[in-house]
């Protein structure tokens, strides 16, 4: 049974919502091979993961930095699917983009450039 209480690693870290975040961060490292900083005696990564906060020993901060991280990765566009990227091959995208980018160079209002963008994608349907 874990020994480490919520207590002994609030020091470490801002709130108990943080400490599940970096908690959860660490195990997924662990999982993926780190190297534990503590001694795990046959624990659950969970705890191991507790554990190495409430000792001081993990850097809490390049943990938070790793989780945010994780979630900042863009998703890779899978075979056979269309990228909408901007500078897009596709004719219509770069058409729209122009439109966008000279609708927010005039400071154009957002009912008149909703409107342009209308009259390009009707355009485009009609040449099809």
């Amino acid at each position: 049974m874990a020994r480490t209480t919520n207590s002994d690693t609030l020091p470490y870290v801002e709130s108990r919502y943080e400490l599940g975040m970096l908690a959860s961060q660490r195990v997924r490292d662990l999982n993926g091979g780190a190297e534990p900083l503590v001694d795990t005696k046959n624990d659950k990564m969970t705890v191991v993961a507790l554990r190495e906060i409430a000792s001081g020993k993990l850097d809490v901060n390049a943990v938070r930095h790793e989780f945010v991280q994780s979630y900042k990765e863009a998703p890779i566009a899978e075979a056979g699917e269309e990228s909408l990227e901007i500078g897009s091959e596709d004719p219509l995208l770069r058409e729209i983009d122009a439109e966008l980018e000279n609708a927010l160079a005039d400071d154009m209002p957002v009912e008149t450039a909703e409107e342009a963008m209308e009259e390009v994608a009707d355009e485009t349907t009609d040449e099809e």
